[in-house]
């Protein structure tokens, strides 16, 4: 009876959905923390493991996962239409980095709470740009995997991704378009079981979360509240400005001369969804059908940009990475060099292209990004308490850009009809589920 109960208490708290767990493990932490005091720091080592955990997947989660990125983008796919897309979405993600670490700069997040005593952190000498821009390039791939160098790590898998496709694609020997399927048939099996790494990281994660903001709050009190508070405020401002400015002001009515309010109209259940789901590629099935019911886009141009996006298009997550890099430095009485900041925007741009299909993807660029930066990952276990609420933020700005890059490139190729649909009429946004195909 009592293996049973146990069983079934075990079932109901798997039952509910990771991100709620750790959000409470982070609330609790913290309490306990603040009423415990000093002597719950003692906890601090269950909390290094999530730590170690992390940082022992960052390498083999670049390689499978960029790989897999990369097998979705064909080379005979890459003409006009394609070219325009995957630009426009480097882009963006270009821009959202940007604004995220000039909202983190300006807000300064992080600042008056320092991690706990045990923390060592010893800054790098700072290169100069023109050494970042050569290092990119790796004498040694496999030295830079084993140093655990990101920026080289991306550049050799990248090439070697797109190596493998002009291969598969150009060969007439079906014993090298067999071993290349090969390949890309052990990187998807290899990337599938990363995967449950990682979400059984994440379920110890649990655990580690909860120690780890015991330790903070029990050394720093209350006074630790005020930087999570300014951290989300920072990233939800950064959001607003990127959604105002360079999606409706700049792709919207700057390029196709169209109604920001017709376009938010059009796209409302897509946002909506993704805010409650925060899934892009959960929301791809209600984006595509507004896209085609109410953006009135070609099924030629959205039935490629869509799904491209819910795999490559990561503007909150990489506006995230540079608000969270800056609240990291800040843990540990730091200033982010031009450089450093700028090696934060290449990361969060060339890891987005494999990012979309990993469980907690804004945690693992994250680490990414503090691996590089040469930052604690302490860092990853703080915001994964409060990660529920920036995911949706992140979300929704990841599925708003899809659908406006979808919009202007469909503007330039002339596969957009602004004659009818929410372009002619807002009003006849359909309700928020109405377009999802088959429902629940």
């Amino acid at each position: 009876m009592a293996t049973r109960d146990t069983k079934s208490y075990w079932q109901r708290y798997r039952s509910i959905p990771i991100v709620y767990r750790i959000g409470a493990a982070f609330v609790l932490g913290s309490v306990v923390g603040l009423i415990v005091g000093e002597p719950v720091t003692v906890l601090e080592p269950l909390g290094d493991i999530f730590v170690r955990l992390l940082s022992m997947i960052v390498v083999p989660i670049v390689i499978f996962t960029l790989l897999m990125g990369i097998r979705r983008i064909s080379p005979s796919t890459l003409g006009r239409v394609g070219g325009q897309v995957i630009g426009l979405y480097a882009v963006m993600s270009a821009i959202a980095v940007v604004i995220g670490l000039a909202a983190a700069n300006l807000v300064n997040p992080g600042t008056g709470l320092t991690l706990t005593e045990d923390v060592e952190f010893e800054p790098a000498d700072t290169p100069d740009f023109l050494e970042v821009i050569v290092g990119i390039v790796p004498e040694n791939p496999i030295g830079a995997m084993a140093e655990g160098d990101v920026l080289a790590t991306i550049f050799f898998v990248i090439v070697f991704g797109l190596a493998l496709l002009l291969l598969e694609e150009e060969t007439e020997d079906e014993t090298i378009r067999s071993g290349v399927e090969s390949i890309f048939d052990i990187v998807e099996a290899g990337t599938e079981a990363l995967f449950k790494i990682v979400w059984g990281i994440m379920e110890y994660g649990v655990i580690g979360v909860f120690a780890l903001m015991a330790a903070v709050f029990g050394q720093a009190g209350i006074d630790a509240l005020v930087p999570f508070a300014l951290l989300i405020g920072t990233l939800l401002g950064a959001i607003l400005v990127h959604i105002g400015v360079v999606y409706l002001g700049g792709l919207i009515i700057g390029l196709t001369r169209q109604s920001p309010v017709a376009f938010l109209v059009g796209s409302k259940d897509a946002i909506v969804t993704a805010l409650s789901i925060r899934s892009s590629s959960g929301t791809l099935p209600v984006t595509m059908a507004n896209a085609d019911d109410n953006l009135r886009i070609n099924e030629g141009v959205y039935g490629f940009s869509l799904p491209l996006g819910a795999t490559i298009n990561m503007d909150g997550t990489a506006m995230y990475q540079g608000v969270v890099a800056v609240f990291a430095a800040n843990l540990v009485g730091v200033q982010l060099t031009l450089v450093e900041q700028v090696t934060v925007v290449l990361i969060a741009v060339l890891a987005s292209i494999g990012a979309g299909g990993v469980p907690g993807t804004g945690l693992i660029m994250l680490t990414l990004v503090l691996t590089q930066l040469g930052l604690p990952l302490e860092v990853v276990g703080f915001v994964a308490g409060v990660d529920p609420i920036l995911d949706r933020l992140r979300t929704m700005t990841n599925v708003t850009g899809d659908l406006a890059v979808t919009t202007v490139v469909a503007h330039w190729n002339d596969a957009i009809d602004f004659d009818s649909g929410s372009w002619v009429d807002p009003t006849r946004g359909l309700e928020i589920g109405e377009s999802v195909p088959g429902g629940d």
